[in-house]
């Protein structure tokens, strides 16, 4: 039984071991002891303050655990709100037709402008999952957890959501666009860089010129990835897309994968998400289907979910498996969230 819950501070070593076999492109939790405590306790506190109106850029870390094993197998995040005091970059794709009469000749310019965000919009973040676990529709839970969180909790978020996809970045930490822009003002390779973004950014303001980038003029390998993503990173961006997520023309400065957006109200997962009275707990073989609903916790103090097949009962009343009754301490006449992890 995997279960999704709120990151703790007795998990910075399972952590750790996790992210071992991330690679590069988790720039959001470094393989960093101290870095990784500080976010960690950031998390805790965001989930502990719920006496709140509006987004603050609050950070929430979630963990995938295999509860039969005691092992942290996954990680997820969101951010409220980007930006603040501390500016996210971007670059903006933009395109411009040139054409001359006098030479017969035309052509489409591909340009890249710097775009720093300051206020919002928030950011699902930090997805990592086990190899060992990338079956049966848990890097999909793993993703969509999140969105019932939010979809609990939706004053504590921006009303537009984004994510940053990893892009084209090989097992060394090279990357082709980074070797052709971003190497060339920053003086240092792509890992050291993206690690130096967890402590402080103002490097990228110091050194980044704001001056547009011509696509055109860089070397073939380096146009040929801007706005791809990793192939690892494929899977994750058709749950988005399905989810509703589009691309919005930016891409990250350093590798220049995409950036895809959605308005929070059209998230599929918080759209079609629903408030249930639990009414009955059977076993799985007694359910009609296999189909499986993530169930939540509404508790904003004790959020944690897990999949489960259910059966509409009543209006607003569903039975749940005592599997998973269990997993979350569920009993009958208790509140959950729930919608299906596949349409």
């Amino acid at each position: 039984m995997l279960v999704i819950r709120p990151i703790l501070l007795k998990d910075l070593d399972d952590l750790l071991a996790l992210l071992e076999h991330a690679g590069h492109g988790l720039t959001s939790l470094p393989r960093d002891a101290d870095v990784l405590k500080k976010r960690i306790s950031l998390s805790m506190r965001s989930f502990e303050y719920i006496e709140k109106d509006r987004p603050g850029g609050e950070l929430y870390l979630f963990v995938m655990e295999d509860i039969f094993k005691g092992k942290i197998i996954g990680v997820s995040g969101i951010l409220s709100k980007i930006g603040g005091f501390d500016p996210f970059y971007f670059y903006r794709q933009e395109k411009q037709r040139m054409a001359s009469g006098t030479i017969d000749v035309e052509h489409e310019l591909n340009t890249l402008h710097v775009e720093k965000i300051y206020d919002g919009p928030a950011e699902i973040c930090s997805l990592y999952l086990s190899p060992d676990y990338r079956s049966s529709q848990n890097g999909r839970f793993l993703s969509l957890s999140r969105f019932l969180y939010m979809a609990n909790h939706l004053a504590f978020f921006e009303n537009e959501v984004i994510a940053e996809m990893r892009g084209r970045v090989d097992k060394l930490g090279h990357s082709p666009f980074w070797e052709a822009v971003g190497k060339k003002f920053f003086k240092i390779d792509f890992p050291e860089a993206d690690y130096l973004t967890m402590k402080n950014k103002k490097f990228i303001e110091e050194l980044l010129p704001n001056y547009p980038i011509i696509v055109d003029l860089l070397p073939q390998q380096a146009q040929r990835v801007v706005g791809k993503v990793h192939p690892n990173t494929v899977p994750a961006l058709k749950i988005l897309n399905q989810e509703g997520f589009e691309e919005c023309g930016l891409v990250g400065i350093f590798e220049s994968g995409p950036v895809v957006k959605a308005k929070i109200e059209d998230i599929r997962t918080i759209k079609r998400s629903k408030v249930s009275t639990i009414s009955e707990i059977k076993e799985d073989n007694q359910f009609e289907n296999n189909e499986k609903f993530i169930i939540s916790l509404i508790d904003p103090l004790n959020f944690k979910c897990c999949l489960s097949p259910i059966k509409m009962t009543k209006e607003n009343e569903i039975a749940i498996s005592t599997v998973a009754a269990t997993a979350l301490k569920l009993k009958i006449g208790d509140q959950v969230r729930h919608v299906n992890l596949k349409d």
